[in-house]
């Protein structure tokens, strides 16, 4: 099926997509290349082919190809070969970096993030007693009102951000420890709260996609308006005592999340 002309009025099932003409030949040209189908080297196929294939004037086209170009995932300039840029998406497996470092290593983010080839590096933003938000104060079974303490840092590959981390804790935890020392702390604080004898054993994910906020977008310099992948991670330790809730929120078109399960 051929994506509708530019002025055309569109049916059936494309009808319920309202987003402008390039940004869903932009679209499906992203899915073709994050899958795979266009992979990285690869020549797009030429504006001819493109006007022909999604039915779309050549200004339609250089808009779309513009937005992919902006995302870092095309290369080139009009009237030459345009190309699918060696992107940076990357598989994270939360599950590699889930246990405390070793005594004296770095925080395991940095040694995992490390192995794809990248320098790996962390900047930590603020440390301060704050009201989190409703729902990290739910899953740390706080009361209406009652504060936790914030650690705020972002994350970088090569420079580059890649994620934002916010880190809240129970005060009633953390207090008169290293924790709330606005320093990086030596492993992580997975690593300092199994010393303090709040070693976890158990953490729960819950993942969505959603429209940055304002802060997000400007931090992670992200392009045009994709979402980002949100994760809020809940750690326990013994007797199901939630120690830790972290707002993960990293660019949805550089990461995807990988699990593994067995099956019971």
């Amino acid at each position: 099926m051929t994506v509708p002309a530019d002025n055309t009025t569109d049916t059936g099932a494309e009808s319920a997509d309202r987003r402008s003409l390039h940004e869903r030949i932009a679209a499906d040209l992203r899915g073709e290349i994050m899958s795979g189908d266009l992979a990285p080297g690869a020549k797009l196929p030429s504006t001819v082919h493109l006007k022909a294939r999604f039915d779309a004037s050549n200004a339609t086209i250089q808009k779309a190809l513009q937005l992919l170009k902006g995302e870092g995932l095309l290369i080139g300039r009009a009237g030459a070969a345009v190309t699918v840029r060696e992107h940076r998406q990357q598989t994270v497996r939360p599950a590699s970096y889930m246990a405390p470092a070793p005594s004296g290593e770095p925080y395991r983010w940095l040694t995992e993030a490390a192995k794809g080839g990248g320098q790996a590096r962390s900047t930590l933003l603020d440390v301060a007693e704050v009201r989190p938000p409703a729902d990290v104060s739910a899953a740390l079974n706080l009361a209406d009102g009652e504060t936790a303490l914030l650690r705020h840092q972002i994350l970088f590959i090569d420079d580059e951000p890649v994620e934002l981390v916010k880190s809240y804790y129970p005060l009633a935890l953390v207090q008169g420890t290293a924790v709330t020392d606005k320093r990086r702390i030596k492993g992580g604080t997975p690593a300092l709260l199994a010393e303090l004898g709040l070693p976890p054993r158990l953490s729960v994910d819950r993942v969505s996609a959603r429209i940055p906020t304002r802060e997000q977008y400007v931090a992670l310099g992200l392009p045009g308006s994709l979402p980002v992948l949100r994760t809020l991670r809940v750690v326990y330790s013994d007797n199901d005592r939630p120690i830790e809730a972290t707002v993960m929120v990293k660019a949805g078109h550089l990461y995807e999340l990988q699990y593994e399960f067995t099956p019971e």
